[in-house]
């Protein structure tokens, strides 16, 4: 059993981490930091933990856990890092944006991977420090990353993705508030997203060269979570072809699905998996993706990184029953 610490403990994707954590058959749940709510049951705000835990949120920080993951809001992770020293032994997930990019990826003598495991596995494995991956952005590069490996993104790339409520957090908005956004559908950060900085950087290293530009339009949906993206770019190939190049490489991918069905975000909310569908139209491919943006976009992309460092099955703790119906 390793011993694990939450820090930033009261938001949507912490109390995801937590539920996820507390079912863990290798982890031992040792302190939920939250200085707004130190004393209260973790339950109080998370209350779908009612019955199953009675551990309390705390503003004390053990500082020799095996593994600590912030859940704090993006630019506070350094800040936190800064003013908090733990063991050479513990291991940090950051769960923000902080470290995501190349430029920041070198954090006062550690070294951050960018956490996305279909890409770099064996770099996870050894590291120490991950920079778990954006929702919109691991969900859009998984549509993306076998074409990127082959060598075909040379031509612009079309992007427009939708996301639920709780990929704004849980402070309240003008644009989160249930009124405005029920029966509601609208356009955020057109062509300027901050995950592009992300995507751009994975795809262009697996294709050993720049690709095309990203035309990125993100909606904000009026359901609460679950990310669809639907991608299309010029294809110079058959379909079969596209369909052979994106088997071979999620081969060994136990979290993405390949289906000659539609995708829908029913299959993947509530689990950690990402659900493909390809199709040929003319000379462009189109294809769907679609994520939990709180499960394989944020709390269970960080435990699948969990359980590579520490040599656990990939898939431990990770069994989630989806919602289908």
């Amino acid at each position: 059993m390793i011993k694990a610490g939450i820090v930033g403990g009261a938001g949507y994707t912490a109390g995801e981490l937590i539920r996820i954590l507390l079912n863990h058959p290798q982890v031992e749940l040792d302190f939920v930091y939250s200085t707004s709510n130190a004393g209260n049951k973790l339950y109080a705000v998370h209350a779908d933990l009612l019955g199953d835990t009675e551990q309390s949120f705390t503003s004390a920080i053990n500082k020799d856990v095996e593994v600590l993951f912030l859940c704090l809001g993006h630019g506070n992770s350094t800040s936190f890092l800064q003013n908090n020293t733990f063991s050479d032994r513990t291991k940090i997930i950051d769960l923000s944006n902080d470290f995501r990019l190349n430029a920041d990826m070198l954090f006062e003598g550690k070294k951050f991977v960018y956490g996305l495991p279909e890409v770099r596995r064996e770099e996870i494995k050894k590291s120490n420090f991950i920079a778990n991956p954006g929702c919109f952005a691991t969900c859009i590069q998984f549509a993306l990353l076998p074409l990127a490996k082959a060598k075909k993104l040379q031509r612009d790339i079309h992007i427009n993705a939708t996301t639920g409520a709780t990929g704004a957090g849980v402070s309240p908005s003008g644009t989160s508030h249930f009124p405005w956004r029920d029966n509601n559908f609208s356009v955020y950060k057109p062509f300027t997203h901050q995950h592009l900085g992300e995507i751009g950087e994975t795809l262009a290293e697996l294709q050993e060269a720049q690709v095309g530009e990203l035309f990125f339009i993100p909606n904000r949906g009026n359901f609460s979570r679950g990310i669809f993206a639907s991608v299309y770019t010029k294809f110079d190939g058959t379909i079969e072809e596209a369909r052979e190049i994106f088997a071979s490489f999620y081969a060994d991918a136990p979290f993405v699905h390949l289906t000659d069905a539609p995708v829908n975000m029913k299959q993947v909310v509530n689990t950690n998996k990402c659900a493909i569908s390809i199709l040929k139209h003319g000379d462009h491919l189109l294809v769907y993706s679609a994520i939990d943006n709180l499960l394989k976009g944020a709390s269970g992309q960080a435990v699948q990184n969990m359980n590579l460092m520490f040599g656990f099955a990939e898939t431990e703790g990770l069994h989630l029953k989806g919602t289908g119906f």
